[in-house]
């Protein structure tokens, strides 16, 4: 017999906590697992030696059906970078005392690339000390940049979000006579999917957004006023999605950094929105959708949902089958009918590695986007969760705070 443990880390999704839900379920079938620990905090939890058992938090088939549409990550997150364990060994042997002393023969570790790069460093100092504790990463990450996967859990429902808004924001601008630019700012550090994504409303007969700007193009200013004064001559209302991470001046945005060095992002909506209107004089306002497009689980996808779960469960088999230093992986087999298949790959492959956006998805003119990325954006948005209410919004799944402290 053995215990496991399981961590939530980076920015909330909406699907992660169903990944969490995967992990869980799996390991309720395995007479060789007894306890399931959750580490609050992620990473920092096991550090610090604080676990819960979430057997006694997690009860019913009710319990995991209400989590599942709950969004962020209900044990907590944290950004933490470990260090190499050959510079600074004292953190290891931390999280090796944890784990030791609670018996626990896998540790499940839900997050993005620099989770990875947990799951990848702490594989390694397991191998290297002789430890038998398996680690197995499961992907979350709204941004879909996770390489080797096809797509990563929490970007599906965040796209949907996202196109619904982007469609609801279009219906608004168009009711004045008066010409309007309206700058919608997606998240998006280096990679531009979910800015991208923006163009499945393209699929439903929409000629908006008119112009999407993703990091992978190099943007220049000259080039964005010349486009933004062509679609004002054939629209009235003309909407832009722009990533946040594109190339802008310096001072635009704060330059300050996290653990893991990158930049804390936000401003190009409004820097954009003052350009306009210095430079075409037109009615102009830009919209931030911020944190909104993460943990907007009313708008879930039940596709994102439903694989999430699975991923999650997929891991513990891994685990189980003796696999250790892996992250589990979408292999897409085809896209009508859309199939995918669920792998593990070498962590060290993933960690701190990020997939761009393949310049067949984007139009020669670097404005917009291609119709040959709808075809691998819509079966990611598909399907509606059918959510559980309490006094007319959705009811969420909630761990005491006072547990967590």
């Amino acid at each position: 017999m053995m215990n496991i443990a399981v961590a939530q880390s980076g920015g909330p999704t909406c699907a992660i906590n169903a990944s969490l839900v995967g992990v869980f379920k799996e390991s309720l079938k395995e007479a060789s697992i007894d306890a399931i620990f959750g580490s609050v905090n992620g990473i920092e939890g096991i550090i610090q030696n604080h676990m819960i058992n979430l057997k006694s938090m997690i009860l019913t088939n009710d319990d995991m059906e209400l989590l599942k549409q709950t969004p962020s990550t209900v044990l907590g997150s944290c950004r933490y970078k470990l260090p190499d364990w050959q510079e600074d060994e004292e953190v290891y042997r931390k999280i090796t005392d944890t784990l030791k002393q609670r018996n626990i023969g896998a540790f499940f570790y839900i997050g993005g690339n620099d989770s990875m790069d947990t799951v990848n460093k702490l594989s390694e100092y397991f191998k290297n000390t002789g430890l038998d504790i398996k680690v197995i990463g499961i992907p979350k990450t709204i941004d879909n940049d996770l390489c080797i996967t096809d797509h990563t859990p929490g970007f599906g429902s965040a796209a949907k979000y996202v196109a619904t808004t982007m469609k609801e924001i279009t219906r608004d601008s168009i009711v004045y006579s008066i010409p309007s630019v309206t700058i919608v700012e997606v998240m998006g550090r280096h990679a531009g999917w979910l800015t991208a994504s923006t163009a499945v409303l393209h699929a439903m007969g929409e000629t908006a957004p008119h112009l999407i700007y993703v990091p992978e193009v190099k943007f220049s200013l000259d080039n964005f006023l010349r486009d933004v004064r062509q679609e004002l001559s054939k629209h009235k209302a003309v909407i832009v999605a722009v990533s946040e991470g594109i190339e802008v001046p310096d001072g635009v945005q704060s330059g300050l950094v996290d653990n893991f060095g990158h930049k804390y992002l936000s401003g190009i909506g409004k820097y954009l929105e003052d350009v306009v209107r210095n430079e075409i004089g037109c009615k102009v306002r830009s919209i931030e959708l911020n944190v909104m497009q993460r943990c907007s689980s009313h708008l879930g996808s039940r596709t994102d949902i439903e694989e999430s779960e699975s991923i999650g469960a997929a891991g513990v088999r891994c685990a189980l089958n003796g696999q250790t230093g892996r992250v589990m992986v979408f292999r897409r087999i085809s896209d009508m009918p859309y199939t995918v298949s669920i792998d593990s790959a070498d962590a060290g492959k993933i960690a701190n590695q990020e997939k761009f956006l393949p310049k067949k998805f984007i139009n020669s003119a670097g404005n917009n986007i291609t119709d040959q990325a709808l075809e691998y954006f819509l079966p990611l948005i598909q399907g509606e969760l059918n959510l559980v209410m309490e006094h007319g919004i959705p009811k969420h799944f909630a761990i005491h705070e006072s547990v967590l402290k």
